[in-house]
């Protein structure tokens, strides 16, 4: 009997403990920046090499970052603007530019454009408060352990 106990007493506490609710996890706004930041990086690196696919791909993610930053953080405590706002309103047309420079292949309209992206970048971090971090083009390639060159073997991919 004592063990027929125990095991409905384990049942039972097995049951409730998973029956907690689980807190969501949101990156805070500094968080998703950074990855903004590494993803800014990485997409000139990628285009200065030539590596359309991955510029692509980094342009995609550097999307997904600004999705990311107005959804989790709509409004900041520190920001007179919304986040929302500022990004549809400064960040849309230099990232549609961008995009197609990298479609293009285009260096020279890529290099434009993402200057116009980094532009963008510091006009929201002055509109938000935030005028003290400056952006800029990468001066050198933080990332030793990864080659932006186009693999040869992957030519004509994407």
């Amino acid at each position: 009997m004592s063990s027929r106990f125990a095991l409905v007493l384990m049942a039972a506490v097995f049951a409730v403990s998973c029956a907690q609710p689980n807190e969501s996890y949101a990156p805070g706004l500094g968080e998703i920046m950074t990855l903004q930041q590494m993803r800014h990086t990485k997409l000139w690196l990628a285009a200065e090499a030539g590596n359309w696919p991955l510029a692509a791909y980094e342009l995609d993610e550097l999307n997904e970052g600004f999705e990311d930053a107005v959804h989790f953080h709509p409004t900041h405590k520190d920001s007179p603007v919304p986040i929302a706002e500022v990004v549809e309103k400064i960040m849309t047309q230099p990232l549609k530019d961008a995009r197609a420079a990298v479609e293009a292949k285009d260096a020279a309209a890529f290099a434009q454009a993402f200057d116009a992206v980094t532009d963008g970048c510091n006009r929201c971090h002055t509109a938000t408060n935030f005028g003290f971090n400056v952006v800029t083009r990468p001066a050198a390639n933080p990332y030793p352990n990864q080659v932006f060159a186009l693999p040869a073997d992957s030519a004509g991919t994407k």
